[in-house]
């Protein structure tokens, strides 16, 4: 495995990012496993650097971890970038990079209350083959995009198996 992390550059490579991502099936255990896939990673790819993780369906949450060092601060931003990548079905970091390649605000453009709403890496869709966008993979304690990176590491490992 190589140690570094890496995230899409454009909205575009986020795309066919995402699209390689569908899970047969998102039971508790499958959260469970996603979650820990991710929490075994950062110690490499993020030495010493804490992160919350938070996986959940569309309904409640099925997996969440809170790392020494994390906090309410983190519990804020995995409601608002979770909320982006729900209502665009597409991961935070993708939304951020379109805002950013048309050189728009998002804020602005969307009129979205920015207390609720953050177009900011760390939120991917769980995708279920067959059904859809199911839930939502959120990682936050990094900046964006290596939250992007992080969660989207942890279930390519996950999928991996």
């Amino acid at each position: 495995m190589e140690n570094i992390l890496s995230a899409p550059a454009t909205a575009a490579e986020c795309a066919e990012q995402e699209s390689t991502l569908v899970l047969e099936h998102l039971t508790a255990a499958d959260a469970m496993a996603i979650g820990k896939s991710i929490l075994e990673l950062a110690p490499v790819l993020v030495p010493g650097r804490p992160v919350a993780v938070h996986l959940e369906t569309d309904n409640h949450p099925l997996f969440v971890y809170f790392m020494d060092g994390t906090g309410a601060g983190n519990a804020d931003w995995i409601i608002k970038k979770k909320n982006v990548a729900r209502k665009f079905d597409r991961s935070s970091w993708a939304v951020r990079l379109e805002f950013l390649e048309r050189e728009a605000d998002f804020q602005t453009e969307t009129g979205l209350d920015p207390d609720l709403f953050r177009a900011e890496g760390g939120a991917v869709p769980l995708v279920v083959r067959g059904k859809g966008r199911v839930g939502t993979l959120i990682v936050s304690g990094l900046a964006g995009w290596e939250d992007h990176a992080l969660a989207i590491a942890g279930l390519q490992r996950w999928l991996a198996t």
